[in-house]
């Protein structure tokens, strides 16, 4: 089994296991979330019928003031009807009767007028300290003008006939102890409206009039933004297409509404495991990049290293074998032998060149492409079986790109010896080049037996090969000229399986 095979395996167990972490851990808080929701919808229900309950009660203390009130006014009745007996009965028995229930009414304000509005008597009002009108202080007659005024806006007056079509009117205020009770009911109606702001913690709530377009008190919620009728138009269907309203009814036939929806700890916490993956993934895929970095550098400075080291070792024998040849040709002895001996020792030099320019700035030329490629098939010509049949195509014979001659060169001589390898030595390697204003292309095409969609990642990686001997180095090395030192793309354009494949190269002019 190859490096990468074990790689590839072992990052398909380390996904899963990534999978499986994430799942767990996705399930098990959005259990806990579940968990703190739920307590926090039991909490928001609690909170609900309380309100419901409080309202309820309100309603209750309203409905008795209001019979309160009515009581009141009954007793106005009553009152007004023993003042008109007293004026119209002659039995002195009946006067006293109705005396006594004049008299009886020690709390109600009330003021008497003739048919004209002239104040005729009055009753418990304390402000005023003398008995008739004759006795009248100017501020007292002013305070009692203004009374008069605020019963007349505040209740209807009860009218009084005593002879024939003459009458005269009562009008009365609410007497002190309904004055209190009405207080205390409005002290009630504000303690429950700041409870439904205040009691419901982090809940975001508002309390409508009947036309829901009024708020009466708000709670959890943007001030600034309740001023705007469209956002409150969507904010109350929102909320009670999560929550049914509570209503609430103080006086017959008036109806408020109290409008809540889920707290925004409640809506975090929903978002919470999904927040939670999306940082996971990015640490991840931070922890990863850095990884890879610091992989990638590491076997640059490998590469670099052993490039050095090939370099350096070829050095000795090479200098070496320069000399003999040197020495043979002083001796005459230079034949067609040594000639090809000599070749193959100007291509160790270039052999020596090529790894010693790795890991340092190549110099860039700019050079005809077309020469460069036809320099290369004739040097494998010589060197490989006459079974093998090399075709360059191009638009021009002078295409001119910025190119370093010997390392792309070994680009060309690793792509095209795999070529000769994947067709077992019998076969076609076809070389197109084509070209615009930026770039051009050079697609080499051989007629072997592909790569297997499995090896296509890999195919650039140090150490793939499918060859029992093979290093795995050719692809990679051919790669890193192409990308780090000519800033342009190697890839694999297609293959198929037993017909051959496509490598295409980019270059920028």
């Amino acid at each position: 089994m190859s490096v990468y095979s074990q790689k590839q395996r072992w990052k398909i167990v380390l996904f899963i296991s990534a999978l499986l972490i994430v799942f767990i851990s996705l399930w098990y808080t959005n259990k806990l979330v579940e968990k703190i929701a739920q307590e926090e919808r039991i909490k928001v229900k609690l909170w609900a019928d309380a309100i419901q309950k409080k309202g309820n009660l309100v309603k209750y203390t309203n409905d008795l003031f209001n019979k309160l009130k009515t009581e009141e006014r009954k007793r106005m009745e009553l009152w007004a009807d023993a003042t008109k007996m007293l004026f119209t009965t002659e039995n002195d028995l009946d006067r006293n009767f109705y005396l006594t229930i004049v008299n009886s009414n020690t709390t109600i304000p009330v003021i008497l007028t003739d048919e004209n509005q002239n104040i005729t008597s009055w009753r418990n009002l304390d402000a005023i300290k003398a008995d008739n009108l004759a006795s009248l202080s100017p501020i007292e007659i002013k305070i009692l003008t203004n009374e008069l005024e605020k019963m007349k806006e505040s209740q209807k007056p009860i009218e009084i006939p005593y002879y024939k079509d003459q009458k005269n009117y009562l009008y009365y205020n609410d007497s002190k102890i309904f004055t209190d009770l009405r207080l205390v009911l409005d002290d009630i109606i504000k303690s429950f409206i700041s409870e439904i702001v205040l009691n419901s913690a982090t809940v975001p709530v508002l309390y409508t009039d009947s036309s829901n377009t009024h708020i009466i008190a708000a709670g959890n919620l943007d001030s600034l933004q309740l001023n705007d009728s469209e956002y409150i138009k969507k904010l109350i269907n929102q909320m009670r297409a999560q929550n049914q309203p509570i209503e609430i009814e103080f006086d017959e036939g008036q109806k408020n509404y109290i409008f809540y929806k889920e707290s925004l700890l409640l809506m975090q916490l929903k978002f919470y495991p999904y927040i939670q993956l999306a940082v996971f993934a990015i640490f991840l895929m931070v922890a990863y990049s850095l990884f890879s970095t610091a992989r990638r550098s590491e076997q640059n400075q490998v590469w670099v290293g052993m490039a050095k080291e090939t370099a350096h070792q070829l050095g000795t024998p090479l200098s070496s074998l320069i000399a003999w040849m040197e020495l043979l040709k002083l001796r005459g002895l230079e034949d067609e032998v040594t000639i090809e001996i000599g070749k193959d020792i100007h291509r160790l030099e270039t052999i020596t060149e090529r790894f010693s320019k790795i890991g340092s700035k190549p110099e860039m030329q700019n050079e005809n492409v077309i020469k460069v490629l036809e320099n290369s098939i004739s040097y494998l010509k010589l060197r490989v079986s006459n079974r093998v049949e090399f075709n360059l195509d191009s638009p021009s014979t002078q295409i001119f790109v910025p190119l370093n001659v010997p390392l792309f060169e070994w680009v060309i001589e690793n792509l095209c010896k795999n070529a000769i390898d994947a067709m077992n030595g019998k076969g076609s390697i076809h070389i197109d080049v084509d070209e615009n204003i930026r770039e051009i292309t050079i697609d080499i095409t051989d007629t072997g037996k592909g790569i297997s969609s499995a090896n296509l990642k890999t195919v650039f990686q140090p150490g793939f090969t499918t060859k029992k001997r093979g290093w795995g180095l050719g692809l990679s090395l051919a790669k890193r000229i192409v990308e780090i030192y000519h800033s342009g793309r190697i890839f694999v354009k297609r293959t198929e399986l037993n017909k051959g494949t496509t490598f295409r190269i980019i270059l920028r002019k």
